[in-house]
């Protein structure tokens, strides 16, 4: 550790000392006292605060969370073994001609013709929506990706709750090696995403690929940042000129306006990853802008006075697109926070809020009637997050509906890392 830090902290220690000093014997060292000592995260969707106050309940003993963290370090003895990974490792070579380009397939799209020697491809490709063609499972990097995103995140909290160094300097590793060490870093474009075989090379829908995943790495970066061993500040200086050369791009390039144009979650989620790099990177202005744009464009115009979000439910995986639209919307709304912006309580013209786009799927998520709409893979519990997410910021209906929720998968982790994460059996 650095002089300079091991004096900050002393200073800190010794500050603190002087202030329980002066409280009464049996009085309470104000909350806003310990938040400060315990270094609180500049996260920017999750709440910094929130997660000091997790871990002072954890001290404490509180049953809830000590179970959610016995759910999450199991997770993150699962990725102790596992990466670093980066998009170097692929055998094939991206349209790009540079391997430092991260490639994947669209996932949708089948070949139409029977693969002769003249078409070993079957071209063309046609798209069928909902149905994954297992050839984009051939290119490691999409896997990766999502593997980087889910470790990375995972380790750093349990890092931040357990204080168990090793979870930290995996993390620290696995950010290190995909976008900082040259010899492996991915470049800051995704100019070969989603690629249609004998059609495009990238197209801006891959784009989605990152804007979920991506911003959690950006809490797990901050989360680091506060002493964690194996992150070093060029780590973080690497990370965050990553970051903003991936922002740059992003509100440059054809890819980005157009899949900011998007008025389906495409769209949501572009805005939600804009607005998270931006706030990370130091450009408020930017990430406001953002946030407040969304009022109209993706509720006054995504959500219907009666909740339901027609660009989603008219897809064959109706309930999943519909919990994966207000994901975005409920993470974008954790950034309005931090630039004093609420999404939860804004109304359209004609009534359309997130509230009621929340409260639509409460039949379905807590069992008390079917979907009604088109689903080839429904999971019960994919909307859990969003649920707790909308409780959080006052909807009723949503606080009646908690003790009705059916656990995901490897628990329910809210209670430690609260804000809204895809909840799925599927590697996205």
């Amino acid at each position: 550790m650095h002089k300079r830090t091991v004096g900050l902290l002393s200073l800190g220690t010794a500050i603190l000392s002087l202030l329980v000093a002066a409280v009464p014997t049996g009085a309470a060292v104000p909350a806003a006292t310990v938040v400060a000592e315990q270094r609180v995260p500049r996260t920017v969707v999750l709440d910094g605060k929130r997660l000091v106050h997790a871990k002072q309940r954890l001290d404490q003993g509180d049953p809830v969370r000590r179970r959610a963290l016995a759910d999450l370090v199991q997770q993150a003895d699962n990725w102790l073994g596992q990466g670093p990974w980066s998009v170097t490792d692929k055998t094939q070579t991206p349209p790009s001609g540079d391997k430092h380009d991260y490639l994947s397939q669209a996932p949708y799209w089948w070949p139409s013709q029977p693969k002769t020697p003249d078409n070993p491809l079957g071209c063309p490709y046609v798209s069928k929506d909902g149905q994954r063609n297992p050839e984009a499972d051939l290119i490691p990097d999409h896997s990766e990706r999502a593997y980087v995103f889910a470790s990375a995140y995972t380790l750093s909290l349990a890092w931040y709750y357990t204080g168990r160094a090793a979870y930290a300097r995996h993390a620290a590793d696995i950010l290190r090696t995909w976008f900082v060490t040259p010899e492996t870093r991915m470049n800051p474009r995704l100019i070969n995403a989603q690629f249609v075989p004998c059609g495009d090379d990238g197209r801006a829908a891959g784009l989605i690929e990152f804007s979920l995943g991506f911003t959690s790495l950006l809490d797990a970066a901050a989360i680091l940042n506060t002493g964690a061993p194996g992150w070093a500040p060029a780590d973080h200086d690497g990370f965050r000129s990553w970051s903003t050369q991936f922002l740059d791009w992003l509100t440059t390039s054809d890819f980005g306006k157009a899949e900011s144009a998007a008025v389906n979650n495409h769209g949501t989620f572009a805005d939600m990853q804009v607005a998270a790099i931006a706030l990370a990177v130091g450009r408020p202005q930017l990430a406001r802008q953002t946030v407040a744009q969304a009022r109209t464009t993706r509720i006054d115009q995504g959500i219907s006075p009666d909740g339901s979000q027609p660009q989603e439910i008219r897809r064959t995986r109706s309930y999943h697109y519909s919990a994966f639209n207000l994901l975005a919307l409920a993470r974008l709304a954790d950034v309005g926070r931090h630039v004093g912006i609420n999404l939860w309580k804004y109304q359209g013209p004609d009534g359309e809020s997130v509230f009621k786009a929340v409260d639509f799927l409460l039949p379905a998520a807590t069992g008390k009637a079917p979907w009604p709409y088109p689903e080839s893979n429904f999971e019960i519990w994919k909307a859990n997050d969003v649920i707790h997410a909308a409780a959080d910021a006052g909807d009723r209906e949503a606080q009646a509906a908690l003790p009705l929720l059916t656990p995901p998968p490897g628990g329910d982790l809210w209670t430690l890392r609260p804000a809204a994460e895809l909840l799925s059996s599927e590697l996205f």
